[in-house]
């Protein structure tokens, strides 16, 4: 079975992450894979198993999700649009996948609805036309307007095979942050969470022991990095932060500014920080998707400071849920201080670690399992 997965990470990399991670699942089970990626290259994220296809790359300005800057920042012109369209068109032509997924869209990316329905209108025309599936994490950004659902759902009723909702469905369901209709709930298929595979402990013992701040892979937290700068000042533990996004270099020079001549580390984001996690103190952090797993994973005790820029509110729903499990705590960013953050820190640190048992994090062999079947019904 060839599968070309489809995804477009404009702020953070936690989609590109989560599709990397259900592309491995897939190869693992012996199918070729092609993840089309059309965001900024994430060099931190394991692409290995896959063919990691990279369309000429696109970001959002900052929160502005509608204004999309090329890769020299430029903003992105109808001509440059234009040339991501016929990449990817071209890419499925190469390919000729049985199977498509289309990471977040139609639920999400409506910046890029002209490429997505260009892939999904090839799918259509080609003599063996492909299984097409969504993908979708646990929550989403609930639709602003009415008319948004209305969208996604007629997209996903005359393009769509399924929907893959990588959520465990006794914890949290679609319908608690999108509108689902009837018809549109029959596609969904509940995978449980995509968790990458558990990480063992660091082979150098980096990060045992410490307080590890990050923010994800994108360009933002620099208030909330500042902030745990102050509050790493006179703390027993070691903090060490890691900062993402393009402008990486700048703000890790402003922190370390900040800092002076305190005893902390502040370094670029790392492709072993689920590594260093397991030996962690404790962990504070916003609460993205991926995120939240490493963290229910490890059982690291963590404070959770969910990201809200622009009204924002998926991060803050997650953290809301997450919160029931023992040693984990929400600090909304409106009350983030120095202070706020040591005392939410001594809370979960006197809580402890907690156990993964019970939770669904083998949501990518699910969903590979659930593909497979659809494929086979789709073929007899």
């Amino acid at each position: 079975m060839k599968v070309l997965i489809a995804v477009t990470h404009l702020l953070g990399t936690g989609h590109l992450g989560r599709a990397l991670t259900l592309g491995r699942a897939f190869s693992t089970a012996g199918h070729q894979v092609v993840v089309l990626s059309g965001g900024r290259p994430a060099p931190h994220l394991d692409a290995s198993g896959v063919t990691l296809v990279q369309v000429p790359s696109l970001a959002s300005d900052g929160i502005n999700f509608t204004r999309l800057l090329r890769e020299d920042d430029r903003e992105a012109d109808a001509d440059f649009l234009q040339a991501r369209q016929e990449f990817v068109v071209s890419a499925l032509h190469d390919q000729e996948p049985d199977v498509v997924i289309t990471e977040l869209f139609p639920f999400g990316r409506r910046s890029l609805s002209a490429e997505f329905l260009a892939l999904l209108s090839a799918c259509g025309e080609m003599a063996a036309r492909p299984l097409v599936l969504g993908s979708v994490r646990d929550i989403l950004a609930p639709p602003s307007k009415p008319e948004k659902a209305t969208r996604a759902r007629d997209i996903l009723l005359a393009h769509y095979d399924g929907v893959l909702v990588h959520s465990d469905a006794a914890i949290t369901t679609l319908d608690e942050s999108w509108p689902i209709t009837p018809d549109v709930g029959a596609l969904l298929r509940y995978t449980g969470y995509v968790a990458r595979d558990p990480a063992g402990p660091h082979p150098d013992g980096t990060g045992a022991g410490d307080v590890i701040v990050s923010a994800g892979g994108g360009s933002v937290g620099q208030a909330f990095f500042e902030a745990a700068v102050e509050a790493a000042r006179g703390h027993h533990l070691h903090w060490r932060l890691l900062v993402g996004g393009s402008d990486r270099d700048a703000r890790i020079a402003a922190l370390k500014a900040k800092a002076g001549n305190l005893q902390i580390t502040i370094e670029p984001v790392r492709p072993d920080f689920r590594e260093m996690l397991t030996g962690a103190a404790a962990s504070i952090s916003m609460c993205g998707y991926n995120t939240a797993l490493d963290l229910l994973q490890t059982g690291v005790p963590a404070v959770l400071v969910p990201f809200d820029d622009g009204g924002e509110v998926e991060q803050t729903l997650r953290g809301q849920s997450l919160s029931t499990q023992d040693g984990i705590e929400v600090l909304m960013a409106q009350d983030m201080t120095p202070e706020t953050l040591v005392s939410e820190l001594s809370r979960v640190l006197k809580a402890g670690k907690r156990s993964a048992a019970g939770l669904r994090l083998d949501g990518a062999q699910e969903a590979v399992r659930i593909v497979e079947q659809m494929l086979a019904k789709a073929v007899a």
